[in-house]
């Protein structure tokens, strides 16, 4: 009986191959289980059916691709550790007051050329709050702002090779079909056109965005505003000047007052204050800068009697709604006595705590950040009335750091442009740099890293190989032969481009990408044409969706974030999927 089936397997191999893909497309239309989980299942059948063998399985694992796309998410943890991106976006809140339409095309452009060379997620989860802040201030609702932000992004994922995990997948496959690799810029030129007629058709249509504000505030922004004291220390060099004398205020971090014994100053004083020994300057700034100036170690922090240690740790904690002490001073919360531990700051969610640390009156919910060593941290996690006691995910910001991280993207790019290396060789040397100079620790690189991605790619990767060792790819070519033998060229290119889109409006973009490249390479060698302008169209077409919350990652934030309908990305998108379609394989075609 197994002999039998052996032999129906090995005589109808590119039937069952196709049955299998087939399984494998719905398996990712209904959603049941994640792509990754279906994909490897689907290796796992052909594996399981003797379609694929051992050896080719393992050969997939030799694919550069995902160790560059590894890598280009850790580059890309390391900016945002050494704080890049966030004085990136107080440059950009530096001009908002004067210039705020202006700060909101600065934002765009931003997203676009940062998406070209790091993962457009991070870039636009950073640039979400920044998109909101401007919203208020210039009474634009965010929800024509939150769009426009991951089109950007997605649009400059389309003007290298290293944009977006799609075109390093696309390119690993068509290397591994035999095609030689893809130069960091080689699309470049049609991605420009992609990306200017991208954002000029938004530009046209932003009148049809929604105007009305997001149900619930700004969702998803959530960003953390913690109240905080700094203590003046006797040997600080600043002391008989006044506060702007340190560089450190800007819109992330503000100083809302000083206090002085009894004394409390605000407002216009603040100009005119001289510092002493002993001062506490009242801020409001966010969780990696309070915790860059508490491991300075320039200033006093916080409020409490604990004396700081090497030991000491930085926890998150949450007040319960029935605490004992609620409406009572933050200063005079029990366990700041009893354990010896000091509360760096507050965070209340919705609000504005205040007016200063030590006289905050305690609510429900409110998010406490505590410093202590082990014994006080300890006691902190029995007392029933604090919540969620847990380590801080905050990190300081390296700043020390940011110069060697940006010249280690820098060298990527440009290795791989002179073709001295390959793109993963440089990847590789660069993920290297940072870690011995600590740019970013090594658990926080491997935290970047989603390897929900790079299994997908894997074992897509193995799908591909399995439908062109059956004979699979040559069948579907086969049968869609006396369609596209007669098509020009540039029919062709169009066929590709729109054939990817669609799907990938409904599918993951690397699955789309994973299974049409040998699918296209075939079909461009059984037809006699050049197959690379054919893989540039699929490149960009499996990236550039714009018509569906789930077309893209991005979309998909910014669809939660800004409370949209689904419509509202078919009115923004179809529009923009036809224009940018047609302008990228017109320049495919043509250029």
């Amino acid at each position: 009986m197994i002999d039998i089936l052996r032999a129906f397997v090995e005589t109808n191999q590119a039937i069952i191959s196709l049955v299998i893909l087939g399984i494998i497309f719905i398996g990712f239309a209904l959603e049941r289980y994640p792509a990754t989980v279906v994909a490897i299942l689907g290796a796992c059948a052909y594996l399981a059916l003797g379609i694929l063998d051992a050896e080719g399985m393992y050969s997939v694992f030799s694919n550069s691709a995902p160790i560059v796309i590894g890598a280009m998410f850790v580059l890309s943890g390391a900016l945002i550790r050494t704080g890049v991106m966030n004085r990136v976006g107080e440059l950009i809140m530096a001009r908002a007051d004067k210039h705020p339409r202006l700060a909101i095309a600065e934002v765009l452009l931003g997203a676009l050329v940062a998406s070209a060379f790091l993962n457009n997620t991070p870039v636009v989860v950073i640039l979400m709050p920044i998109m909101f802040k401007l919203a208020e201030t210039t009474g634009i609702s965010p929800k024509k702002l939150l769009m426009p932000l991951s089109i950007a992004a997605v649009l400059g994922g389309t003007l290298t090779l290293i944009g977006t995990s799609t075109n390093l997948v696309v390119d690993g496959i068509a290397r591994e079909q035999g095609l030689q690799r893809f130069g960091i810029f080689e699309i470049t030129p049609y991605g420009l056109v992609t990306a200017a007629s991208g954002m000029v058709t938004m530009a046209l249509l932003w009148w049809l965005l929604p105007s009305d504000k997001p149900v619930g505030g700004p969702a998803g922004s959530d960003a953390v505003d913690y109240l905080t004291e700094l203590v003046i220390l006797p040997d600080e060099e600043r002391i008989g000047e006044p506060p702007t004398a340190f560089k450190l205020f800007n819109r992330s971090t503000r100083l809302v007052g000083i206090r002085r014994g009894n004394t409390v100053v605000r407002g216009p004083e603040l100009e005119s204050w001289t510092l002493a020994a002993g001062d506490r300057m009242v801020v409001r700034t966010d969780g990696a800068t309070l915790m860059t100036l508490h491991e300075s170690g320039r200033f006093g922090i916080g409020i409490g009697s604990g004396v700081p240690d090497e030991d000491d740790v930085v926890v998150e904690a949450m007040v319960s709604p029935i605490h004992p002490s609620i409406g009572q001073r933050l200063a005079d919360i029990p366990f700041l006595q009893k354990l010896r531990a000091r509360i760096i700051g507050i965070d209340r969610p919705g609000h504005q705590a205040g007016p200063d640390l030590a006289n905050v009156r305690i609510r429900g919910a409110d998010r406490l950040l505590v410093v202590g060593g082990p014994a006080q941290i300890d006691g902190l996690r029995d007392n029933p009335h604090i919540l969620g006691v847990d380590v801080s995910r905050t990190r300081a910001f390296r700043r020390n750091k940011a110069w060697i991280a940006i010249l280690s993207l820098v060298g990527v790019v440009t290795l791989a442009a002179l073709n001295i290396v390959s793109i993963g060789v440089a990847a590789v040397l660069a993920i290297g740099v940072i870690l011995v100079t600590r740019c970013i620790d090594g658990e926080e690189a491997w935290a970047t890293i989603d390897g929900s991605v790079l299994l997908l790619i894997f074992a897509m990767l193995a799908v591909g190989l399995a439908l062109e060792r059956s004979g699979a790819v040559s069948l579907m070519v086969y049968w869609a032969g006396p369609v596209l033998t007669s098509a020009p060229p540039w029919a062709l290119v169009f066929i590709v481009y729109f054939f990817a889109l669609i799907l990938s409006e409904l599918l993951s973009n690397n699955a789309v990408a994973a299974l049409l490249t040998p699918v296209t390479i075939a079909m461009a060698e059984q037809l006699g044409v050049d197959p690379r302008p054919l893989i540039i169209a699929l490149m960009i077409g499996a990236s550039a969706c714009f018509a569906t919350p789930v077309g893209y990652q991005t979309n998909t934030i910014v669809y939660a974030a800004g409370d949209y309908r689904f419509s509202d990305f078919v009115k923004i998108g179809v529009p923009l999927n036809i224009v940018t379609g047609i302008a990228t394989c017109l320049a495919i075609s043509f250029l």
